[in-house]
């Protein structure tokens, strides 16, 4: 059953068209994902969906009876309630029928208080006080605040937050806020403008296994491929102001786009090829002007006035094109870090950090937001003072930083005067080639930096880093804010890059194609992982399960002296033992479990008996046995994730 439809939609802004005839249709349960360079028209869309903008052509169709949940990049979270408080808002309906059972609760208990007769009011409060009940139950009502705490957690919220005004929240972490209560809500249309900003990887892993259950309809605008790849069934390219659907994901669009280019590409050749020789055989029986020839030119003429002209496909929108310029050979030791530790009042970060980085090594920093990811490339780059520990570069290194946050950049500067007061050497000539390969042309590079977007400043940032000559690159958050082909542009560059790379990135599709080397401060310390990402990742899964070896993985502070190495037949007896202990270990515990849970849920049970029975007409009870069930279910809960996480 279409859910949604969109029917040549079409939208102007004075002279300049933003979309032209955009037309898609969405059964229930289809993923779409929606893609294009920036400032294609992707957010304008959802405001046409949402009826924000009014189309100048075309129309929006929503079945009827769904439900419409935005999740914009400007959440509009901006009140003094508390986080738990405004979480509650999903569930208005729940959050009203709890007020009014609280409130039949009371006039049942004034009746015993006050010692009044149990009249026909009495039993009318008693009838009403179990259908609320009823429905309260049948609608979630006696798991919903235990969802809202789960998920708060899992998106980075945890107790010590529920009590904080909304108003003191960055402005990511509103955003997260926002994408909590929308996923609390679950509206039938959920429709996400890059949900992935702000969230570290192992919460992006959480949200994409938790959409790919979502049995609802989900549009959702991202540049984060990978994530893409993992929830989309259907892509909507926006290019040149036109919508073209694929289906299959992120992968499959791309394998379906390039051949399409190149069966379109083909056809228009082969027509320009046709065209050309009846065009030169029209010319040639002109030339000879005899009567026949006349004839036959003009039979030629009809047969290409007749034809159906190909339009010449459009070529792929502009991207950057940028190559970093290496400064010389470093030494094979690039950079050692010794003992490094770092805490904030409050917030400790992490400690006894020590590693060796070496020469072509491509390091990326993983853990989760606040770990101090980028305060340990601050502490490397000499902006951030360490606690504890101290680090040295090795021979003839020269360093290049990317900073996330563009804090190098002059707000008071157009594009032009930020670029050619960094390399004054350079003429005017070669600034502007530069900035056009950042795609900065025209009337873009008088623009003050202070009105430059995201994308643009990340543009910006990587112009001046190019520019500069260096054997080392230290990038913090490099694709933030980038589009897709920039994305796709860097990591290319990066890639003939005969240097060392430091970097911190949450694009797990740019960590993908670089990685050969991971550094996780996930537990306050550093574990050196020698290889690529997927490998990591495999890694951690055989973790979860008891089934990793220690292979790839370094301390974060130096080994102790080798022991005499074991033969093949000891290693191998004393693996097998361990891993028949883990197996033995890991089933006691999965029956416990199942025990646990068995028990709880016939308790429950019988409670439910109870309450439908003898307890029915007496409230005292009733309301006993509700605390019980209430606790009971709270258990239930941590047993089933408990069982989950056993697998």
């Amino acid at each position: 059953m279409i859910s949604i439809s969109c029917d040549n939609l079409s939208l102007s802004f004075g002279i300049d068209t933003i979309l032209e005839n955009v037309s898609f249709s969405l059964n229930d349960g289809d993923r779409l994902g929606i893609v294009g360079v920036n400032g294609a028209g992707k957010s304008t869309l959802f405001r046409l969906i949402t009826g924000e903008y009014k189309q100048d052509t075309g129309a929006v169709y929503i079945a009827k009876d769904k439900t419409v949940g935005l999740l914009e990049q400007n959440t509009g979270l901006d009140s003094e309630k508390p986080v738990y408080e405004e979480m509650l808002s999903s569930f208005p309906a729940l959050v009203s029928l709890e007020q009014r059972i609280a409130d039949t609760q009371a006039a049942i208990n004034a009746y015993e208080t006050e010692r009044k007769p149990h009249d026909d009011a009495f039993h009318r409060l008693i009838s009403d006080f179990s259908e609320m009940n009823e429905t309260f139950e049948s609608e979630g009502g006696y798991s919903y605040k235990n969802r809202i705490r789960a998920m708060l957690t899992q998106m980075g919220f945890g107790e010590e937050f529920w009590d904080i005004p909304i108003a003191k929240l960055s402005g990511g972490q509103k955003t997260r806020l926002a994408l909590v209560r929308l996923l609390l809500w679950e509206p039938d249309i959920l429709m996400l403008d890059e949900p992935t900003n702000h969230l570290d990887i192992d919460t992006l892993s959480w949200l994409e296994e938790h959409l790919r259950g979502y049995k609802k309809t989900i549009l959702v605008v991202s540049h984060d491929r990978y994530f893409l790849d993992k929830i989309t069934n259907k892509i909507l390219e926006i290019e040149h102001k036109r919508g073209t659907l694929y289906n299959g994901n992120y992968s499959s669009y791309l394998e379906q786009k390039a051949k399409n280019r190149e069966v379109e590409e083909k056809h228009y050749q082969n027509q320009q090829r046709e065209i050309a020789r009846i065009e030169a055989y029209i010319e040639q029986q002109r030339r000879w002007n005899r009567e026949r020839n006349i004839i036959a030119a003009e039979s030629r003429q009809k047969q290409l006035d007749k034809m159906v002209k190909l339009d010449k496909p459009n070529a792929a929108p502009d991207k950057i094109r940028l190559q970093f310029s290496k400064s010389g050979e470093s030494g094979n030791d690039v950079l050692e870090l010794n003992r490094l530790s770092k805490a904030y009042p409050g917030k400790p970060l992490f400690s006894d950090v020590s590693a060796m980085v070496k020469k072509h090594d491509h390091v990326f920093v993983y853990g989760p937001n606040g770990c101090g990811k980028s305060t340990l490339l601050k502490i490397i780059m000499g902006r951030v003072a360490p606690d504890r520990g101290d680090y040295e570069y090795g021979y003839n290194v020269t360093v290049g930083y990317y900073d996330q946050e563009q804090q190098e950049l002059d707000e008071n500067n157009t594009v032009l005067e930020e670029l050619w007061s960094e390399y004054e050497n350079l003429t005017q000539t070669e600034i502007r080639n530069t900035l056009a390969l950042f795609l900065f042309r025209g009337d873009d590079i008088e623009k003050k930096v202070s009105v430059l977007s995201g994308g643009e400043k990340a543009r910006l940032t990587l112009a001046k880093l190019i520019l500069s000559k260096m054997n080392v690159l230290i990038l913090d958050e490099p694709t933030n804010h980038l589009d897709i082909p920039s994305r796709e542009a860097l990591e290319t560059a990066l890639l003939a890059f005969d240097g060392t790379i430091i970097a911190v990135s949450h694009d797990r599709y740019f960590i993908n194609k670089l990685a050969n080397r991971i550094f996780d401060l996930s537990d306050h310390t550093l574990a050196d992982f020698r290889g690529t990402y997927e490998e990591y990742l495999a890694y951690k899964e055989r973790q979860k399960t008891g089934n990793a070896s220690a292979s790839g993985i370094t301390a974060g502070t130096p080994s102790a002296a080798p022991a005499e190495p074991l033969s093949a037949g000891k290693e191998q007896f004393l693996k097998n033992k361990a891993d028949a202990a883990q197996r033995r270990k890991e089933e006691r515990a999965r029956q416990k479990t199942a025990d646990a849970i068995a028990k709880t849920e016939r308790e429950i049970e019988d409670i439910d008996e109870e309450m439908a029975g003898d307890a029915s007409s007496d409230y005292k009870r009733l309301s006993e046995l509700q605390t019980r069930k209430d606790e009971l279910e709270e258990q239930l809960l941590l047993l089933y994730e408990e069982a989950e996480a056993l697998g």
